[in-house]
C-alpha cells in the first residue's frame, strides 16, 4: 500500500471518530438542572459540609455553595462531568468581579480557576467579596 493511501485512510478514520464523538454529545458541557442537584453533587464529595445557600451561574454550568465559616463550595462542569471543591480566600491568588462576571485565579495547580457569569452583578460581587484574598485574616480567626 502506498504512503499517500495510508495517510488518507488514517485521516479519514480520525475524522470519523471526531464526528461520531461530536454527534453523540461528547463535546457538550454538562449543566446543573437545579440548586438541589448542585447540593446533591457537592454532598457526594463533601458530606460533612453544611450548605447555607447556593448561587448558580448563567448558563448553569457551575454553582457556588456558601458554606458555614469561610469556605465556599464549587460545583463546576468539566465536559460531561462535574468537579467539586472547597475554596477558601487563602486558596486564591486573584479574585476579580467585573459586572456579572467573576474571575478566579487559584494557587492550586490542579485547578486554575475560571471565569463565571452570574444573572447579575450583585451575585458576582457577593461571591467575590466572600472569596477575596483580603478575607484571609477572617479565615485564620475562624479556624
Amino acid at each position: 500500500m502506498s504512503l499517500p493511501v495510508l495517510v488518507a485512510i488514517v485521516v479519514i478514520g480520525i475524522a470519523a471518530v471526531v464526528v461520531a464523538v461530536h454527534a453523540t454529545g461528547g463535546t457538550r458541557e454538562a449543566e446543573l438542572a437545579s440548586e438541589a442537584e448542585a447540593r446533591r453533587r457537592f454532598a457526594a464529595d463533601f458530606p460533612n459540609e453544611t450548605v447555607a445557600e447556593v448561587v448558580m451561574t448563567t448558563p448553569p454550568t457551575a454553582a457556588f455553595l456558601l458554606l458555614d465559616g469561610t469556605g465556599t463550595g464549587i460545583v463546576q462542569a468539566v465536559g460531561m462531568h462535574f468537579l467539586t471543591r472547597v475554596v477558601r480566600p487563602a486558596d486564591l491568588a486573584a479574585v476579580d468581579a467585573d459586572g456579572a462576571t467573576l474571575g478566579l485565579k487559584s494557587r492550586d495547580f490542579t485547578w486554575s480557576g475560571g471565569r463565571f457569569r452570574f444573572a447579575g452583578a450583585p451575585e458576582a460581587e457577593r461571591i467575590a467579596q466572600r472569596l477575596s484574598p483580603a478575607n484571609r485574616n477572617e479565615q485564620r480567626k475562624s479556624a
